[in-house]
């Protein structure tokens, strides 16, 4: 019995990494292709005809939703989605409280560069494994603006990940 119970823990804990690996690897060849679909449609700009753009231009449409769609499902699989279900469940910590800025509200988006005022020390979320966040890479830091929470390039000033509506 004890011989069951420690190869089912063991199963337990080697299933999710390698669906975690092979999510990665998925991700990864899907931008390959994209970085191929946009050598070619940049290749019938020079040289094809109308058709051939079209045609380009919607096969690199169709790599980029792919590409989408496996960063999406390898972000389920690793949980970084936890945080909507834990904000469910702890409205309190994600309360909005008497918390305003000295400068109005902008809907930030992807790529979009900010000025340093807005990731100031001020704004630094110093936790964010308290709101299932994942941990920021080196060089990165979330920051909070208004109700929405930003994912910031601190080096370039480039907003990586915006996720809107965090705060209640």
């Amino acid at each position: 019995m004890r011989k069951l119970i420690i190869t089912a823990l063991m199963a337990a804990t080697v299933l999710p990494a390698a669906a975690q690996a092979q999510s990665q690897a998925e991700v990864n060849r899907d931008r390959v292709r994209l970085q191929q679909e946009q050598r070619e449609l940049n290749q019938a700009y020079r040289n094809g005809d109308r058709r051939d753009v079209r045609e380009e231009r919607r096969d690199v449409r169709d790599a980029r939703q792919e590409l989408r769609e496996d960063r999406r499902d390898r972000d389920r699989a690793w949980g970084r989605d936890d945080w909507r279900r834990n904000r469910d469940l702890n409205r309190n910590i994600y309360a909005r409280g008497n918390w305003n800025a000295p400068f109005r509200y902008n809907a930030f988006r992807v790529g979009a560069r900010i000025a340093p005022t807005y990731y100031g020390d001020r704004y630094f979320i110093a936790d964010p494994w308290r709101y299932h966040l994942p941990a920021p890479h080196w060089g990165t830091r979330w920051v909070r603006h208004y109700n929405d929470v930003l994912l910031i390039d601190v080096r370039r000033g480039r907003v990586l990940q915006v996720i809107r509506g965090f705060y209640f």
